[in-house]
């Protein structure tokens, strides 16, 4: 029997896809030591697999010995979505547990997952760092950038995944591949890779529950919104985003009058002013620049522009400060932020807006549900999520994709029958 420990575990995906994984080669397994500090994520990998995994990884002192490390440690710090500050941040200082706990028990073998942002970091030194560490320890290293969406799942989610094994060179036959650019581009995408026979494709419909719980729909109020501004097509749906800072697939704040009604004259102010408060001339702020009226009139001509700018203050769409003018962004403020292609696949989930993917279908526009959440995390059915939907959401923004976990060790046990040979189990035949 093989022991492992499961460092930041969450609630418990890498192990999950390790264990099925080992199970499918007839391999038992036995978790020794589990270390996580959210309690609600604690709650639910105990409802799973019946151990409290509470505890700062800090204080992990003396444990029994063991032959494989599992961690994805925390990756804000090296997150596209977050400040990107690595080793700066405290977060990121977490991998040197991890490296403390290697040089004490030299596991044969240590499993990583973080964000691909990882990768890139400090120019790439960030990752050497991690790399350097571990090949200092006597590790060889494989690592492989991986889309889940080649996977079996329906989402957008690239990472990176690190096999390392003690003294020897792991050999992984998976091909590394990020996948389409983003869910527009995934048909297109999925249909030119015929050499790739053994990745399976599915699509946000796959996944779908057929008749979730109606607390789940979106307000009356927003879908009379929505169907004003579609003409009732509400098919036009699939792929857009809500949001007020940028152009594009986008459906606006003042364009299905979420303040109040607005003529086609402002709509078409507000689109303009979005479209050009982003341009270089005007500064290099990410999602743009307040503009001042001189600013303004550069690029929208008409002569009634003061009397615009005096109606969209004052139904909230924009704001004034020191004689600049910027939008009243609401993103937050839509019931969803995202709708779906049921016919592509999602973007990629994270804890602070999963809550607010939504989708049209069968008829309905609402939000996904947690179940379908999970699912898109490739999660099983007969998998506990937490009660509460809050915290579900946040969990499974925050998970593993179960599959490509579940791919990577079937690939590493097929082809690295050192590994079996130098353990108390029976080489493959």
């Amino acid at each position: 029997m093989l022991k492992f420990v499961d460092l930041f575990c969450g609630t418990g995906g890498i192990r999950l896809g390790m264990e099925q994984a080992f199970s499918q080669y007839g391999i038992r397994t036995r978790c020794i030591k589990s270390s996580e500090i959210d309690k609600k994520a604690c709650e639910v990998y105990q409802f799973n697999f019946n151990e409290d995994p509470y505890c700062d990884i800090h204080r992990i002192e003396k444990i029994e010995s063991f032959d494989i490390l599992l961690a994805g440690f925390p990756c804000q710090a090296f997150s596209y979505a977050g400040k990107q500050l690595g080793f700066a941040d405290t977060r990121g200082t977490l991998f040197f547990e991890v490296e403390r706990i290697l040089k004490i028990y030299k596991p044969k073998l240590v499993f990583l997952e973080n964000v691909r942002g990882l990768t890139t970091h400090d120019h790439g030194r960030t990752f050497n760092t991690i790399i350097n560490s571990l090949k200092s320890l006597g590790y060889k290293i494989q690592y492989r950038l991986l889309n889940s969406s080649n996977y079996g799942i329906p989402q957008n989610r690239v990472r990176i995944y690190i096999i390392a094994l003690l003294n020897y060179e792991p050999y992984i036959t998976l091909l590394g591949d990020s996948g389409a650019s983003d869910s527009h581009d995934f048909l297109t995408y999925s249909s030119s890779l015929p050499l790739f026979n053994n990745y399976s494709f599915t699509t946000l419909k796959d996944i779908l529950e057929t008749s979730p719980d109606s607390k789940y729909d979106c307000s009356k109020w927003f879908v009379d919104k929505l169907k004003k501004m579609l003409n009732n097509d509400l098919t036009k749906l699939h792929g857009v985003r809500l949001i007020d800072t940028r152009n594009g697939n986008s459906i606006h704040s003042w364009e299905i009058g979420m303040k109040g009604e607005c003529t086609g004259e402002e709509i078409h102010f507000m689109n303009t002013l979005i479209s050009n408060r982003r341009k270089h001339i005007f500064g290099t702020h990410q999602d743009g620049k307040a503009l001042t009226i001189e600013q303004i009139k550069s690029f929208y001509k008409k002569t009634n522009v003061n009397e615009i700018i005096d109606s969209l203050l004052s139904k909230g769409y924009l704001s004034e400060k020191s004689g600049r003018y910027n939008p009243v962004c609401g993103n937050m403020s839509f019931e969803v932020f995202k709708f779906l292609d049921p016919d592509s696949i999602s973007i990629t989930l994270t804890a602070s807006d999963a809550h607010k993917l939504g989708v049209y279908y069968n008829g309905r526009v609402r939000r996904l549900t947690p179940r379908e959440c999970a699912r898109l995390q490739g999660y099983p059915d007969n998998y506990i999520l937490h009660p509460k939907d809050q915290y579900a959401y946040k969990q499974l923004g925050n998970a593993v994709s179960v599959p490509v976990i579940n791919k990577i060790f079937c690939d590493f046990l097929e082809n690295n029958k050192i590994f079996t040979d130098f353990s108390t189990l029976r080489p493959f035949t």
